[in-house]
């Protein structure tokens, strides 16, 4: 453990083996720092951080600052960041309230300076979130999503698994997974092919994706009618049920198609 004389370190926070804190640093009571994490220097850990294992927070970084919501009373509720994941200058995690009690970030995700993580936000493992994103409140986004540079994320909307969306967008739609999307309004542009490949999804399979989204967002501008083709033509396969699950429980809608 390598502690700076010149970080502030509460007696009572919980620090594991082989952290490193550095200068200016400042750890509050109510913390937990896993096994061979790095506190970059001037980073703040408020109460109910929770910090994983080799874990690397950057200078300028809060976590855990209590939420930006005039509903929030006090109660106790957490920022939580997964092992193996970087924060990195000037990031903003605020915790949760008491409707999901906790901000959360999974395990190996990297989130690039200036981002803000408002309230109760849930992301997946293996994200991506680039410079200066900004998601409102009880956003969630599944695992290995990607979201380019000054996106911008309305309150209460769900980004799929494996999805990309393009820098500076606009989401006021849930984002369904597999996808790309652009434009404005935050549109459809294809299949993320090139990621899928990268992490082990199989030609057949592509093929299985490209071929439900081409039904959902290029031949039918009425999704009902759209999941129903798909039910009814495509062949059932674990892509199809993911796909048909997101939208089901979609209640306010997914960004449009290109046929829109």
């Amino acid at each position: 453990m390598s502690i700076s004389k010149l970080a502030y370190v509460h007696p009572d926070a919980r620090i594991g083996k082989d952290v490193t804190i550095e200068p200016f640093a400042t750890v509050q009571g109510d913390v937990e720092v896993g096994e061979g994490s790095w506190i970059g220097p001037s980073a703040v850990l408020m109460d109910g951080t929770r910090i994983g294992k080799k874990c690397r927070i950057f200078p300028g970084a809060v976590i855990g600052a209590i939420p930006q919501d005039l509903k929030f009373s006090g109660e106790k509720t957490t920022a939580e960041v997964g092992d193996g994941t970087t924060v990195r200058e000037c990031v903003t995690i605020n915790r949760g309230t008491a409707d999901r009690e906790k901000t959360a970030v999974g395990s190996n995700s990297l989130l690039m300076a200036y981002v803000h993580l408002a309230h109760d936000c849930i992301l997946g493992n293996n994200v991506v979130i680039a410079n200066s994103v900004n998601l409102a409140g009880h956003v969630t986004i599944d695992d290995w999503a990607i979201l380019e540079g000054n996106v911008a994320v309305q309150q209460f909307i769900h980004i799929g698994a494996h999805s990309f969306i393009a820098g500076a967008s606009l989401v006021r739609k849930n984002v369904p997974p597999f996808v790309k999307a652009a434009r404005e309004p935050l549109s459809y542009i294809g299949v993320n092919v090139v990621g899928l490949r990268r992490r082990g999804y199989s030609d057949e399979a592509v093929a299985r994706i490209e071929d439900i989204y081409r039904e959902i967002f290029v031949r039918n501008t009425n999704v009902d009618r759209a999941i129903q083709s798909v039910e009814q033509s495509m062949p059932r396969s674990p892509e199809r049920g993911i796909i048909l699950d997101f939208i089901n429980n979609s209640p306010k809608g997914i960004m449009r198609g290109l046929a829109e």
